[in-house]
């Protein structure tokens, strides 16, 4: 692909100061302000204890168990909580959480995050409690201004919400067990449903986003393949619980190739030259690609190195969820943040770091003795992409928008 040039503009108009200073309320008017800090501070700090530090984890959520559940339910579920918080306020008028509700799901997040690191059963109890609250409190928020702003095509995302939290409880009660296998089965279906409602929510923003960047673009929404993609995800879900693996490899390589008709219908060769957009572009296409991959580990095909769950998993989840990620929640801050959609050179550094923790951390899934220096390189990449973000956009989450 090649190489944007960066917009050297800044995030606010030329000569325009920034808000006096930090207003709680405007810190508190959407989810995603808080959650976007809380959820890319905790996406570095978790990943440099794990890759430094792992000594720092106590039982009886430790060692990969850890960080299996910190990236998927305490980073990548926090920014998409955060996003639809903030999303459905537009779609339905009604925003779900602010003020001191939205102040009191942060706390149970922190909660959660706080108690795990501790150790011991009573601050792993507290943790779960905690945690299962945050998906809960979320999951009804959204329900209710689903109903009351009546908006129908939406009704599905907070039972998806509510499977995030199921799937999380699921996982911490085999934690506990100390069974493996049982334990990688509940991330699994975390990890499906997590990817199920970022190809939902992927899908309808991606088009949108394009055409209002690129004048005279014009893409299909593909509503309908949209639709079966939503269906047949979470009929894999669906078909994992019940141990169908068979239908659920097929039911996962059709998700997966619904996402990849639909990328290649979206004109990318439009976007080459928008950091922006092809950023989005980039991680749907894993997205998927990584449930074809996951749709070959579950029907035990593949090589022997394609045939491990970490492979799909990393693909699924950094080169999809993580690259999305950096994506969304730069362009949907700048667009709720009333700034110009427009990078600087420090976000275009952070996307590219961010690509470059992904390259790495694949290389590493390949047995050599490289494998350490290669894990601890992109660790160290992963950590700046984030600090470059929080360094640029927290001191604009915690002020009015202008």
């Amino acid at each position: 692909m090649t190489k944007a040039r960066a917009i050297p503009v800044s995030l606010h108009e030329p000569g325009e100061p920034l808000p006096r200073g930090p207003r709680l309320e405007a810190f508190l008017e959407l989810g995603f302000r808080p959650l976007y800090i809380a959820g890319c501070a905790w996406a570095l700090l978790s990943v440099a204890l794990w890759i430094y530090a792992p000594q720092w984890l106590s039982a009886p959520l430790s060692g990969v168990a850890w960080h299996a559940h910190e990236m998927l339910w305490g980073f990548v579920a926090t920014i998409a909580v955060g996003f639809l918080l903030t999303a459905s306020a537009t779609w339905t008028g009604v925003n779900p959480l602010k003020g001191l509700p939205l102040a009191a799901a942060c706390l149970l997040w922190l909660v959660a995050r706080i108690g795990y690191l501790a150790g011991g059963n009573i601050a792993f109890y507290v943790a779960a409690a905690a945690e299962t609250a945050f998906f809960l409190l979320s999951a009804l928020a959204l329900l209710r201004v689903m109903f009351k702003g009546k908006s129908k095509r939406n009704y599905g995302i907070p039972f998806l919400v509510l499977g995030l939290g199921i799937a999380n409880c699921l996982y911490l009660r085999a934690s506990l067990s100390g069974n493996y296998m049982v334990l990688m089965q509940h991330f699994e279906t975390g990890l499906i449903c997590m990817a199920v409602i970022a190809l939902l929510v992927a899908r309808r923003v991606i088009p949108f986003f394009a055409m209002r960047a690129i004048p005279g673009l014009a893409i299909p929404m593909l509503t309908r393949s949209g639709q079966a993609q939503m269906v047949l995800g979470i009929l894999a879900i669906v078909l994992g619980l019940a141990g169908q693996k068979a239908p659920m490899a097929l039911a996962l390589a059709a998700t997966g190739l619904v996402g990849l008709y639909q990328i290649a219908n979206w004109k990318p060769q439009a976007v080459l030259r928008k950091p922006i957009l092809w950023i989005l572009y980039l991680g749907y296409a894993a997205m998927g690609l990584g449930l074809l991959l996951a749709a070959a580990h579950v029907a035990g095909f593949g090589s022997a190195a394609f045939a491990r769950a970490a492979v799909h998993v990393h693909v699924i989840g950094m080169a999809g969820f993580s690259v999305l990620i950096i994506g969304m929640v730069t362009r949907t801050a700048l667009g709720h943040l009333g700034r110009p959609l427009q990078l600087d050179q420090s976000m275009v550094a952070s996307y590219w770091l961010m690509l470059l923790a992904v390259v790495l951390r694949l290389a590493a899934l390949v047995p050599s003795s490289a494998m350490q220096p290669l894990l601890h390189a992109s660790a160290a990449a992963w950590v700046a992409a984030f600090i470059l973000y929080l360094w640029r956009f927290a001191p604009l989450l915690i002020r009015p928008r202008l």
